[in-house]
């Protein structure tokens, strides 16, 4: 239970208010007319890797992060209430080839486990050929957005703009499988209802994505909630430091046992 609990789909503390213009971003007035190639073309900065982020889902869960493909770095932090009985707080840091993991427990489930007492305070350097299996565990410097937001758009079948670089529209749930918004076991409970998913975006001034949220009907197993991803910091934001090397220890078998 506290492997799944580390893996919410549809989520994974840094700056989210909306980034003031970088040089060498698009103008106002290059943003395409079309709504949908407006929302395309906002990823364009994403791609570059070098912004921060946050996920939030009706409070009960905050992912947020920093990319900085530059200095080929990132992290992600992710708290919250897990379960009635548990509690949960991560940092994953991933630096080229190595990655370090702080993950802490609370609640009466993370008391009955003595494991999770160990792992206080300290950063878990983990050995890649471990959890090469584990996707969640992984950063790809490659496909760098961590929010899985591209396949979203693209996924896009109805959308108008409602504002100055605002926009809404339906997303087809069944075609987005690329992303982590709906995996196979999330499109299963919603049925039907993944066809038409309602979302809003905003861009800002240089057409860049600051905000989209979708709002994510009730399940047989899950109540409505509404997911938001916010983008900040684009070209400005700060190269990930490695933890202190007071902090950081050599992951135990008890803790890969955990994370796969």
């Amino acid at each position: 239970m506290l492997a799944a609990a580390l893996f919410v789909p549809g989520l994974a503390a840094c700056k989210s208010d909306e980034p003031a213009p970088a040089a060498g971003g698009p103008a106002a007035s290059a943003i395409p007319s079309d709504p949908k190639e407006a929302l395309l073309a906002s990823m364009k900065e994403i791609e570059k890797g070098n912004f921060t982020f946050v996920v939030t889902s009706d409070g009960d869960f905050a992912v947020s992060g920093t990319v900085h493909l530059p200095s080929k770095s990132a992290e992600m932090k992710m708290g919250g209430q897990a379960t009635e009985d548990l509690t949960m707080q991560t940092h994953f840091v991933h630096i080229d080839a190595d990655t370090w993991a702080l993950l802490e427990f609370g609640g009466a489930m993370a008391e009955m486990i003595p494991e999770v007492h160990a792992l206080k305070g300290k950063y878990q350097h983990l050995d890649r050929s471990k959890i090469k299996d584990v996707k969640d565990l992984q950063f790809d410097f490659v496909d760098v957005d961590p929010a899985g937001t591209k396949p979203l758009i693209e996924a896009i079948t109805e959308v108008e703009k409602t504002g100055e670089g605002a926009y809404a529209g339906t997303v087809d749930g069944s075609k987005a499988t690329d992303s982590d918004w709906f995996d196979a076991d999330t499109l299963k409970e919603l049925g039907g209802k993944a066809g038409a998913i309602p979302f809003t975006a905003q861009l800002d001034g240089q057409g860049r994505l600051s905000k989209m949220t979708l709002q994510m009907p009730a399940s047989a197993t899950s109540k409505a909630q509404e997911i938001t991803v916010t983008y900040a910091d684009y070209g400005t934001a700060n190269p990930v430091q490695k933890p202190p090397a007071d902090k950081i220890v050599e992951a135990s078998d008890d803790v890969y046992d955990m994370l796969t």
